[in-house]
């Protein structure tokens, strides 16, 4: 026998201690106080750049989406709220793009720094009910989540609540656990900011009011000032808000009845168990993958003793349960709650509600009592995401480059709006000199020219009884304005008659674009423009 035979042995003879090494690193690191913070950060830092690298290779072929483009558009005039939401959207958008430029690849980065901020607090929660070395497994679970990365790519009023939710579970398992007016402001301030960033979190709110009217210690949390603190506080922070919406006449109240309200019983039943399924599939992965990491068998001829091994009813020190049972409360209520009540008032139940509803899920598994976790997990699912996250990064271009070529005529997701909003801005500087100041069309129109536009125009969408108040029909005509309808639209036949009423003087255009990727042809998309000069 060779001497090269034995080889291989050695190597992995060799390469055994240093992943030892590592390991031990990885766990000492994150149960150590001072060094667990800055694990955490380098954690969620790494996993922001790369995944703002995947999205913008994923997504290369593409136009940003509406609800982004639309977020953009809201920062250009910083108001106390856009017509169908509240502010706080808006507002980051606005901040965000005075720092980084108007780009695609700057649009995924704020997606993916909002869910990194997302990560850290809920690790932060997480130490209020788990030990470090549990808190740090929760985020790594976390950040497997399809919504913490692949789903994550389009920042909107659901992925922000994905920091301010986590603000406000933090702060409530601080005041349940300090009861001072200085945790009750904290919660209040904290509820607030959830409430600027959409309505829904007020079934996290609900939730969180349940989960202290139910717990064990009620009590002694009532009796203190920290919940009417809180109560009082919030009700303070939000009268700005409040002006605002009864200036308004509440208009995005009507934009959700008109938008939201179902008469059939057949497709709301449809859509409840759609969305319970979607968000079972999407929680099946990081379950999947933690368990594997837990349960990993040190020798594959007894894998099950090694599970049984990761369970035991012995007291564990590593958990609060009473903070625990808090977590429990929240997520189950904000689990079972939406689609209940989706179901007795008829309500269109859209999948995406739940983006914000299950960053507790990991946790909530994390802290029962019984499962024990030894040091090497904390390893193996740093790996396992490392591994799926390069992987995924090696493979994005040649899926994006796929997706067009499987879809070539999908225009919803493949016309060149941008190349589109670049063309007008010339015809617009050509015939007036001017900057281009505001672009009338449908949403999914109005606001990705507002994004791709250099001169960024004010969207205003002809009949929204919702409006966004950026603009209005008055300055659109002071000012002048193009008008935009889709040829392929269903909603034509109203855009043309728009138009037709309030842009009689209105030079027309036919233009036509076509997006090239890779060699592969988008979808031909001819565009109906009026492009009505100011007013005199």
């Amino acid at each position: 026998m060779t001497t090269a035979s034995f080889l291989p042995a050695t190597s992995r003879a060799r390469r055994r201690p240093r992943m030892r090494r590592l390991a031990a690193w990885v766990a000492a690191s994150a149960s150590d106080p001072k060094a667990s913070l800055w694990l955490v950060i380098g954690f969620t830092t790494a996993h922001a750049a790369l995944w703002t690298l995947i999205l913008a290779n994923l997504k290369a072929a593409q136009d940003v989406h509406m609800d982004v483009a639309e977020a953009f558009a809201w920062g250009q005039k910083f108001q106390f709220g856009y017509g169908k939401h509240p502010p706080l959207t808006g507002w980051v958008a606005g901040l965000w793009f005075k720092l980084f430029p108007v780009a695609d690849w700057s649009t995924y980065a704020l997606a993916m720094a909002t869910l990194g901020c997302g990560l850290v607090i809920c690790w932060l929660v997480a130490l209020r009910v788990v030990d470090r070395r549990r808190a740090f497994f929760t985020i790594v679970m976390l950040a497997l989540y399809p919504i913490f990365n692949f789903k994550g790519f389009k920042y909107n009023p659901d992925l922000l609540q994905l920091v301010t939710l986590p603000l406000l579970a933090l702060a409530y398992l601080h005041a349940f656990d300090k009861r001072t007016v200085r945790a009750g402001m904290w919660l209040g301030l904290a509820g607030a900011l959830a409430l600027m960033t959409k309505y829904w979190v007020l079934t996290m709110i609900g939730a969180v009011g349940l989960a202290a009217l139910v717990h064990p210690a009620r009590l002694v949390f009532l009796r203190s000032p920290a919940p009417w603190v809180a109560i009082a506080t919030l009700v303070l922070a939000m009268t700005p808000h409040l002006w605002w919406l009864r200036q308004v006449d509440f208009v995005p109240l009507t934009y959700a009845g008109d938008v939201y309200g179902l008469e059939s019983r057949a497709q709301n039943v449809q859509l409840v168990l759609g969305y319970i399924g979607h968000n079972l599939a999407l929680l099946a992965l990081p379950v999947a993958l933690a368990a594997l990491a837990l349960c990993w068998p040190s020798r594959w001829r007894a894998p099950f003793a090694f599970v049984m091994r990761a369970w035991s009813r012995r007291a564990n020190a590593s958990v609060n349960v009473s903070q625990a049972l808090n977590i429990w409360i929240i997520q189950g209520v904000v689990a079972i709650g939406p689609p209940l009540g989706a179901l007795i008032f008829t309500v269109y139940m859209k999948t995406d509600w739940g983006i914000s509803l299950f960053f507790l899920t990991p946790l909530a598994l994390v802290a029962i009592p019984a499962l024990r976790m030894q040091k090497i997990a904390l390893f193996r699912i740093t790996a396992i995401w490392l591994v799926i996250t390069l992987a995924v990064l090696g493979a994005s271009p040649l899926i994006a480059a796929y997706e067009m070529e499987r879809n070539p005529n999908a225009s919803n997701t493949y016309a060149s709006r941008s190349s589109l909003a670049r063309e007008l801005t010339e015809a617009w500087r050509a015939r007036f000199n001017t900057r281009w100041a505001v672009v009338a069309g449908t949403t999914e129109i109005g606001e990705p020219i507002t994004f791709y536009s250099p001169d960024h125009p004010a969207p205003f969408t002809p009949g929204e009884v919702w409006s966004s108040g950026l603009t209005s029909l008055e300055e659109a005509k002071r000012l002048g304005f193009i008008g935009i309808c889709d040829t392929t639209e269903y909603r034509l036949p109203t855009c043309e008659a728009w138009m037709e009423a309030n842009a009689q003087n209105a030079e027309r255009l036919a233009i036509t674009t076509q997006r090239f990727f890779h060699g592969h042809a988008g979808p031909s998309t001819l565009w109906k423009i009026w492009i009505a000069p100011p007013g005199k």
